[in-house]
């Protein structure tokens, strides 16, 4: 198996690399498909030149990523795309040798349950055979490495490889059973992006089942190992918060970079469902709905927690649980591989299932909108770019009285000067 993915991360490499060498680079990084006004390799190098003439790269509403990321690459600026490729590999590494572990310790509680005979007879045929659980960690590092939407979001330079990094290294030292890897990994992933805090809660539950400890809250030693876990978590948030300050000087990277996820202002096209909806949405209703939404995000975690067994069902845990790669503010293909590779795990049960997966067909269905956004683009930015559709058709209904003011229809057509146009017709 060694020598088996060693090839894969050659081919995968090689693959990468010809693609950085080709014509094709550029117009990849210019999709929108593939990358989000947050991970834009564009922004990040605008972010590198303002911190090179000395001024934040906060200063402007170009730059979103992280303190870390800037200074990062302010160092390895030169040696991108082997970063970005490096970043690939290892998410790849670490879900193979997370997905093998896991499958040791499945296959052990399986083979005791079946001596024990634990089992009903009508629930054999979800048995997982040595043979198929022997090539799964293979097939998850090569549908992650061989993914074209992976490769596509790498030769884009997308920050978010880096952060699937460092979550495939936090499934891994969670499986693997190290509370303070775990605990900073999921603090790293955290610090990028709000939304991986939804995983704190499967993993400690994960880790409690992992070193024997009762999940019940009625015992000390459960609130002892939660307070140890977030103490761990919250402190090394803690640092890398004032890490950054240090580094940066002043705390303006909270508003631009969390506020900025939080609050939705750009609504540049992305496969996200965030920038769609807010699109069409007056200006009335969007505090509203952008808390319902955020909301959402995170709504589903402790009901998964407490309905599935994260030592049993990690897979089904992990999925749903991270739906902020699934309902993000600004989302990239790439948020949903290492989570979709997981689903591998739960290969014995395809069989049984009466649907496809939501999360892929849906990825697929909002592709083509890429391609055809709403009629936001046909007003003026001005009116615009923070009001919604909507909130330029209140614009435009209101400038008619005004002399001089162009208006324009809902296909970008100047409207007629007589008024006789209706609102449906704008």
């Amino acid at each position: 198996m060694a020598a088996s993915l060693t090839l894969l991360v050659i081919v995968a490499v090689t693959i990468r690399a010809a693609l950085y060498r080709s014509s094709l680079a550029e117009p990849i990084a210019e999709r929108v498909e593939v990358v989000s006004p947050i991970t834009a390799w564009k922004r990040v190098i605008e972010g590198l030149a303002l911190l090179d003439l000395g001024v934040s790269p906060y200063s402007g509403d170009v730059f979103h990523e992280t303190p870390l990321i800037i200074y990062l690459f302010h160092f390895l600026v030169d040696y991108a795309e082997i970063t970005f490729m490096l970043a690939d590999v290892i998410a790849a590494v670490a879900l193979y040798m997370a997905v093998k572990d896991f499958n040791k310790q499945v296959f052990r509680k399986q083979k005791f349950a079946l001596e024990a005979n634990r089992y009903p007879a009508d629930c054999l045929e979800l048995i997982r055979s040595p043979t198929e659980m022997h090539y799964i960690p293979l097939k998850v590092a090569m549908f992650y490495l061989l993914n074209p939407f992976t490769i596509l979001s790498c030769v884009a330079k997308s920050t978010c490889g880096l952060n699937n990094a460092v979550l495939a290294l936090f499934v891994l030292t969670t499986i693997k059973g190290n509370v303070l890897l775990s605990a900073i990994f999921l603090c790293l992933a955290t610090y990028q992006s709000i939304y991986p805090l939804t995983l704190c809660a499967p993993a400690m539950l994960y880790l409690m089942q992992h070193q024997y400890i009762p999940v019940n809250p009625r015992r000390a030693s459960f609130w002892w190992f939660v307070v140890q876990y977030l103490f761990m978590y919250l402190g090394s948030l803690f640092v890398i918060v004032c890490l950054s300050f240090f580094l940066l000087g002043s705390w303006d990277y909270l508003p631009s970079v969390y506020g900025f996820i939080l609050s939705v202002p750009d609504l540049t096209p992305n496969i996200g469902l965030f920038w769609y909806f807010f699109a069409e949405m007056f200006e009335h209703f969007r505090l509203f709905f952008l808390c319902v939404f955020q909301i959402n995000v995170f709504f589903y975690t402790i009901p998964l927690c407490i309905k599935l067994n994260p030592e049993e069902h990690l897979p089904g845990v992990l999925r749903p649980a991270g739906l902020f790669s699934f309902i993000p503010s600004f989302m990239a293909p790439l948020d949903l591989r290492w989570k979709r590779q997981l689903q591998l795990l739960l290969r014995h049960n395809f069989a049984l299932q009466r649907s496809a997966d939501p999360a892929g067909v849906g990825l697929f269905l909002r592709l083509p909108e890429e391609g055809a956004p709403p009629d936001l683009r046909a007003v003026p930015e001005e009116e615009g770019r923070l009001g919604g559709d909507a909130g330029a058709e209140i614009k435009t209904l209101r400038g008619r009285n005004s002399p001089g003011t162009l208006r324009t229809n809902r296909g970008g057509k100047p409207a007629s000067s007589d008024g006789a146009d209706s609102y449906e017709d704008i």
